[in-house]
């Protein structure tokens, strides 16, 4: 299916907040991830997205805002490194789209970052569709820390994949 990454909109409030309510978008996302996803969480949010860093994009298929996708500039010790995170609305989910996402951000990030070595996501462990669309996407599995996560009351592993520049 075709997409678009594209700079997100004012008028993507409505798409946005449509997707993004879903549960099951929230059930992989920090707890920073509101649910019930709110029109005043994605007022806030489109806000934050239209200044930079970080840079986040939309996910567009026609012409209608069905994700998000963004790099997360760390510092201190971190600050060779771009969290990278992710959603994408049910419907569109096992077609290639958030593999051909990651990837398209992948060069974006190191483009725009000329200081940056090491991009990575942390997918939950019980998230197996992530880890599949970042393997697919050139990701790494760095490292599994085993029980570090809690969300919704439930214990969850950390996996920890990256791509390194060149």
């Amino acid at each position: 299916m075709h997409f678009t990454l594209r700079p997100f909109r004012p008028d993507d409030l409505s798409a946005l907040v449509k997707h993004a309510n879903d549960p099951t978008v929230a059930a992989h996302l920090t707890d920073a991830f509101p649910h019930p996803y709110t029109e005043a969480h994605g007022r806030a949010f489109i806000e934050q997205a239209l200044q930079s860093p970080p840079l986040r994009r939309c996910i567009d298929i026609g012409g209608e805002c069905v994700g998000a996708i963004g790099l997360h500039p760390k510092t201190d010790l971190w600050r060779r490194n771009l969290e990278l995170g992710y959603w994408l609305a049910k419907e569109h989910r096992g077609q290639g789209i958030m593999t051909e996402a990651i990837r398209q951000m992948v060069q974006l990030g190191f483009a725009e970052f000329p200081e940056i070595t090491r991009i990575y996501a942390i997918p939950f462990g019980s998230n197996v569709a992530s880890q599949k669309a970042l393997e697919k996407a050139g990701f790494v599995l760095e490292a599994t820390l085993i029980g570090t996560l809690v969300k919704n009351g439930t214990v969850e592993d950390e996996w920890i994949y990256a791509v390194r520049r060149g």
